[in-house]
């Protein structure tokens, strides 16, 4: 299991954190995301033979954010 934190930029409510938050626990391996409204960030936990960064990334531009 590894943990990695990303910036995320483009949030501006509670509702951006949820998005985020299902967007990344959609994916498989992820066990768990902690998104921070304030400090515009993502902590993730995740198992790094079944997800990678980069996926990560692409679930939240996905899904209308920037990861900066």
């Amino acid at each position: 299991m590894e943990k990695t934190k990303l910036k995320i930029g483009g949030m501006s409510c509670q509702h951006c954190v949820k998005t985020v938050t299902e967007a990344l626990e959609e994916l498989p391996g992820v066990r768990r995301a902690k998104v921070n409204l304030r400090k515009a960030e993502a902590v993730v936990h995740f198992d790094t033979s079944r997800v990678t960064t980069a996926n990560l990334t692409e679930a939240i531009t996905t899904v209308g954010f920037e990861v900066l």
